[in-house]
């Protein structure tokens, strides 16, 4: 019988019909079976899966829109209390400080990032919160602590939610603050005088580094009414869809934060002293306010998810030249000079910003002020939107038959919350201080740290265990800007509140 026309068995149906077959009972090369390799980035199914790739967002935003996003929520105003930062640490001192104090944030915001890549391929999604990132982590960590991956989540919304609420409402108080000084200064010019000299007499007597009791207004416009005024400019700002049409209100805050630190920068350079007339190095034990001082200027962990779920290419986001490396080189760049110079200009200041040296009857102080006004309003919708996406993400299952009108319902209402804040508790700088101390210092560097041995605890933690090492010194600088932080925020409330003869 011919072997070609033969009757095929049930083994002939599953072999190859292209010509292979069997030669003495071993099939040919052609057909040996392959094991493909299975780690952390292929799925469950054994198919890989690039979380990359299958992201699908409407409107995704290029790597200039993120960097441009970036650079507006890391150089906020805590940039301009970089000088008293250096009058904590020293001249020389505060450079390399400030260095070391940026590569823990970078590091730590890099970290998160990363860590969200590999749980991408573990949970097969394709973006993540902050927030998902902790319980996906808890989720797919040790047996014994799965059992916190819920109320993980919750912490970090909470302390997310607290910490940019406070800070948007912070940032009415000064937006109103700069634009009623400039307009009491030409429409009340007697008493802005008399408001001046009031104020630097307290300060002179009492030597006091915050806004006295004792030098309030005696008259102008009322400062709760100047920030209810601004409600209406600030519900239209937050309106702006998403953080695609919001790149250039952005890159307009910061042409308006580099034109105030533009002229601030002029300020400085204007018959600046010697080197050798200031400190290099100040006593240790004034050391840890510089860390709490600069950890909180240069954090933003609560936009770095919301950056990256949004990128058309999230692998750029991280990396030697990726978008986190080359915005935070330039922040810090920016930081440290201007630390640098505003100390050396004024270094018996008391001032805690910078803009607060600077003489107010002259038009390019006036313009400084102006611009950082305009800078910090912008800011505002980028500040909102981490506010905005976690309360979302809260209540958009409940409104599934209009959630476009649900969503600018919420918009408006966090919006007229923020204001309502600024305007019953006008002095409100001291208490978010010591709500961002505390919950940046948690959230920015010791949560991150916690995620990335939690992702790392089934794969290892490098050669000599230098994951673990690396981790234990990030947590106590963690620590020490949490307590010293802290320490701070409550003497100033207490010194704000405290009634003065």
């Amino acid at each position: 019988m011919d072997h070609n026309n033969k009757v095929p068995t049930e083994l002939d149906e599953f072999l190859p019909t292209d010509g292979s077959n069997f030669k003495d009972g071993v099939l040919t090369a052609k057909y040996k079976v392959q094991v493909t390799p299975r780690d952390a980035e292929v799925g469950l199914t054994g198919k890989e899966f690039n979380p990359f790739t299958e992201r699908r967002h409407p409107n995704p935003t290029t790597d200039c829109d993120t960097l441009t996003h970036l650079l507006k929520a890391s150089l906020g105003t805590g940039i301009l209390a970089m000088p008293c930062a250096f009058r904590s640490a020293g001249l020389i001192v505060g450079i390399f400080a400030t260095f070391f104090v940026a590569f823990v944030c970078t590091h730590c915001a890099y970290i998160l990032v990363k860590c969200a890549h590999v749980l991408y391929h573990k949970t097969r999604r394709t973006e993540m919160s902050f927030a998902d990132i902790a319980e996906a982590s808890l989720a797919h960590g040790p047996s014994c602590l799965r059992g916190f991956s819920k109320p993980s989540r919750y912490l970090i919304q909470i302390s997310l939610f607290i910490t940019y609420f406070g800070t948007c409402s912070v940032y009415a108080v000064i937006v109103a603050a700069n634009f009623r000084e400039i307009i009491n200064h030409y429409m009340y010019p007697v008493m802005t005088a008399v408001n001046s000299t009031q104020e630097a007499l307290f300060n002179q007597t009492y030597n006091i580094t915050t806004a006295a009791p004792a030098a309030e207004s005696v008259g102008g416009i009322d400062e709760r009414m100047t920030i209810a005024c601004l409600l209406l400019p600030l519900i239209l700002l937050t309106w702006i869809p998403d953080l695609k049409y919001l790149a250039p209100v952005s890159m307009i805050a910061n042409l308006f934060m580099a034109t105030g630190l533009g002229i601030t920068f002029y300020y400085l350079v204007i018959d600046l002293p010697p080197v050798d007339t200031v400190p290099y190095v100040k006593p240790l034990t004034e050391f840890p306010k510089f860390f709490s001082i600069t950890i909180f200027a240069m954090e933003a962990i609560g936009v770095v998810m919301p950056l990256e779920n949004q990128m058309k290419t999230p692998q750029h986001f991280v990396g030697i030249f990726g978008v986190l490396s080359k915005g935070m080189s330039g922040v810090t760049l920016i930081y440290i000079l201007l630390g640098f110079l505003g100390y050396l200009k004024y270094p018996n200041s008391t001032a805690e910003i910078i803009t607060q040296d600077l003489p107010i009857h002259e038009i390019p102080a006036q313009i400084v002020k102006l611009a950082v006004a305009l800078a910090v309003f912008c800011t505002f919708g980028l500040q909102f939107y981490v506010c905005l996406d976690i309360a979302w993400s809260g209540l958009k299952d409940r409104f599934t038959k209009k959630p476009l009108l649900a969503n600018y319902i919420v918009r408006t209402g966090l919006v007229t919350g923020c204001v309502l804040l600024a305007v019953a508790v006008p002095t409100i700088a001291p208490l978010i201080g010591l709500i961002g101390a505390f919950c940046f210092s948690i959230l920015g560097i010791l949560i991150p740290v916690a995620i990335e041995i939690i992702t790392c605890w089934d794969v290892g933690f490098g050669k000599c265990n230098w994951i673990i090492m690396k981790n234990v010194v990030i947590i106590f600088i963690g620590v020490m800007a949490l307590i010293f932080g802290s320490k701070d925020s409550i003497e100033g409330i207490i010194k704000a509140y405290t009634p003065t003869n």
